[in-house]
């Protein structure tokens, strides 16, 4: 890694640093930077009724860690599939949801929230924990089974832009299934469903949160083994083909990446959009390279950096129970990368 890069890569950690110890320090509850330390270092908190301690315990361990590290974890994913996505099929515009994955993890769990109440008797959401478990799984098939499509498509068509528009016509389908059982569904339900889509780092808690972190912890690193492949595809397929890569093989290998990565955020924290969308262009801009050796550890950093801040804006004091994550999304992100097409237009220009 060239010199250039470590300064950045150092205020990138900084900066999940800092973010993270604003989500465990700010929110609803002011709860003073010592106490926390001694939260998490297992000790007591001088001065403090013990009943009181118990309650911010309680909000540190069962609330505010699980949210920073699900934010964490997720924004990551997120931004290394979207990354992904942008690289295979060469287009800007490219995320997490281009190909309908997220759309696949949407209908499982509209399949599961919407028809409950319906065909059961008992609205999913009335289920408590077993009821998120559900969702979850829901998502998870649901998402998979879209991306199983893809990839068999994938093996058929020959080029990208046709897999693309394949790939939109599924979101298409999905979301008009999705309308249909809207329709007839019970109002509980598809409040319970509108909520999940809304998106929320706060829904991961307990065995599912460390499911999940251990689960990005395993795949993230792995994502890191197609930097090559990814690199020979951005000279193009003649020049890729002449150099020894087996194109079909690193499409597959991408695309499978992308998809479950996408599949498992969105099973454990509803379709979160934007993240994925943004980060690459935010990090090309900031260390001005196409190398992966050096976007893919940047896009992680800096898709946990803007996940963490906005969790940390969605919760801020003053509202009650928290926004919607892919607001806050939308209103940080889309000024950021707004700012650095400007810029680098501008810079074009001058050349």
């Amino acid at each position: 890694m060239k010199r250039f890069y470590v300064p950045k890569f150092i205020l990138l950690l900084l900066s999940i640093l800092v973010f993270f110890v604003l989500n465990l320090l700010l929110g609803t509850v002011k709860i003073p930077l010592d106490a926390i330390l001694a939260i998490l270092m297992g000790g007591s908190i001088a001065d403090t009724p013990a009943e009181q301690q118990v309650i911010w315990s309680n909000i540190i361990w069962s609330s505010r860690v699980p949210q920073a590290l699900t934010a964490t974890v997720a924004g990551a994913g997120l931004a290394v599939s979207g990354l992904q996505m942008q690289t295979v099929f060469r287009n800007p515009l490219a995320g997490p949801s281009v190909l309908g994955i997220s759309n696949g993890a949407s209908l499982g769990v509209a399949f599961v929230v919407l028809l409950s109440g319906s065909l059961g008797g008992v609205a999913l959401s009335r289920l408590g924990y077993m009821g998120d478990v559900a969702m979850s799984i829901a998502a998870i098939v649901g998402a998979l089974a879209v991306m199983g499509l893809i990839l068999f498509v994938s093996q058929r068509v020959k080029g990208n832009v046709t897999l693309l528009i394949i790939g939109v016509m599924i979101g298409y389908l999905a979301n008009a299934v999705i309308g249909v059982l809207k329709f007839f569904s019970a109002e509980e339900d598809i409040k319970a469903y509108v909520v999940w889509g809304l998106g929320s780092f706060a829904r991961v808690s307990g065995d599912q949160m460390v499911l999940f972190v251990i689960l990005m912890a395993v795949l993230l690193p792995l994502s890191m083994l197609l930097v090559k492949p990814m690199n020979l595809l951005l000279l193009g397929d003649y020049y890729a083909l002449n150099l020894g890569l087996n194109l079909r093989r690193a499409r597959l290998l991408v695309i499978g990446s992308s998809g479950i990565l996408v599949a498992i955020v969105t099973a454990y924290c509803g379709p979160i959009m934007f993240i994925g969308l943004a980060v690459p262009h935010l990090c090309r801009a900031l260390f001005r390279t196409a190398d992966h050796r050096i976007l893919m550890p940047a896009t992680m950093l800096v898709g946990a950096s803007l996940a963490l801040l906005c969790n940390l804006v969605a919760r801020m004091p003053g509202f009650e129970g928290a926004l919607p994550v892919n607001s806050v999304t939308a209103l940080i992100g889309a000024p950021i990368i707004a700012s650095v097409l400007f810029s680098r237009r501008n810079d074009d220009m001058r050349e």
